[in-house]
């Protein structure tokens, strides 16, 4: 076997299946779950009927590479959201069989085993990006997030002797779990690091259409466009971005994502994905084309998720600190003035009134003399707004009754 895959961690879920096995769930509640970031919003009707009607794409292989509708229909959706300059669908494009897969294989693809490379991943984090890492003959670095810079991650902290090593970084925006979006100062430094020490720019931007304010979360190829990057010789040079249907569509069943950007590192990438079979069905890209080319459905997506938002936020205030976060479905709470730990949060609060969270510790890594998860609890509100607040109503008497 792989001695690799015994630097592994658990999965999130598996140990809180562990933490859970300790006690029984409140049986005067009925079971709410706010642990797993899946969306619960009905899928829209236009792209389950585009996919019933294109079931006959089942009887043919597809090619990796993906049909030329859908490379058109995903850099014309680029194009459109971040106002990108013209897009090549053939060389700058590639779908996916979602980004999780995606983001692993990638590093699969630029790193060399040999090199004893480092890859950069903000802490708390999505944990495909350290798998990935190791799996790749990698060591994974954690940078912190730090609430008081909107849980943005400080990498000037990050000595050059660990740069030196750096063949990629992961870059989460809007961030599981803190909802953080990068400015455009944030990408210029990161643009900059990237030419100087010669390392890939994964940026997974899966949750970018969900979003809390009026302006929409800056992308790093929209970053990169502004700051000059797109139209030189090499545009988008180390730049890969990755992005997906399950939240902006609420189709997490298809398994539908892209990845554009630099247009050499994606041909080595579809050098690999040719060989790791991850073609998409053309009954899935027939489907997908009809999401991307739509974006009322995507408004209404996200009017429900900000309703849920400004209704449950408020409440959780009162005995949490947590604010709205700038996008993404998480609220990122810190537990602390509850005098409980995140752990034992997550376990009483399942015990006595049946709701799941997830502890933030489990989330993140001991880096630095700290895990920046340790004391809050992620909260995916993903389900319809009256389960959302039954929940969080839950969760404010759960609160108030520690205090009596």
């Amino acid at each position: 076997m792989n001695p690799l895959l015994d630097k592994l961690h658990p999965y999130p879920f598996e140990k809180l299946r562990l933490l859970f096995e300790q006690v029984t769930a409140s049986p005067q509640h009925k079971a709410i779950s706010l642990g797993m970031g899946e969306p619960k919003h009905p899928t829209p009707k236009f792209i389950e009927q585009a996919l019933v009607a294109n079931l006959n794409g089942l009887a043919i292989y597809p090619t990796t590479i993906g049909s030329p509708e859908m490379r058109n229909a995903i850099a014309a959706w680029l194009e459109r959201r971040y106002n990108l300059p013209k897009l090549n669908p053939a060389t700058q494009v590639l779908p996916v069989n979602g980004s999780r897969e995606a983001l692993f294989a990638l590093a699969q693809a630029v790193i060399d085993k040999d090199a004893k490379s480092i890859v950069v991943s903000p802490n708390p984090f999505y944990q495909i990006y350290e798998g990935a890492a190791y799996l790749a003959g990698a060591e994974p670095y954690f940078v912190n997030s730090d609430p008081a810079r909107n849980f943005g991650c400080d990498y000037d902290s990050i000595p050059v002797e660990v740069w030196q090593r750096v063949a990629l970084l992961f870059v989460c925006s809007p961030g599981n779990p803190t909802g953080a979006v990068l400015s455009l100062t944030d990408w210029e430094n990161l643009f900059a690091l990237s030419e100087r020490y010669n390392f890939v720019i994964a940026a997974d931007e899966c949750y970018s259409e969900i979003y809390h304010g009026e302006q929409a979360p800056l992308g790093a190829m929209e970053a990169a466009h502004q700051l000059g990057l797109a139209s030189i010789d090499k545009p988008y040079a180390r730049l890969v971005v990755f992005s997906s249907l399950s939240k902006r569509s609420n189709v997490p069943g298809m398994r539908s994502g892209f990845v554009a950007g630099d247009a050499d590192v994606l041909k080595k990438f579809l050098l690999y994905r040719t060989y790791h079979g991850g073609a998409m069905s053309l009954s899935v890209q027939a489907a997908s084309i009809a999401a991307w080319n739509d974006e009322t459905h995507v408004e209404d997506n996200r009017e429900q998720y900000r309703a849920k938002f400004n209704a449950i936020t408020p409440l959780l205030k009162e005995v949490l600190d947590v604010e709205l976060p700038d996008a993404g479905f998480y609220l990122w709470a810190d537990v602390s003035r509850t005098g409980l730990s995140d752990t034992e949060f997550a376990q009483r609060l399942y015990a006595e009134y049946n709701v799941t969270v997830l502890p933030g510790s489990y989330l993140a890594r001991e880096a630095h003399g700290i895990n920046p998860g340790r004391n809050r609890i992620r909260m995916a509100l993903v389900a319809e707004t009256a389960e959302g607040l039954e929940a969080a109503q839950r969760i404010v008497q759960f609160c108030k009754s520690l205090n009596k």
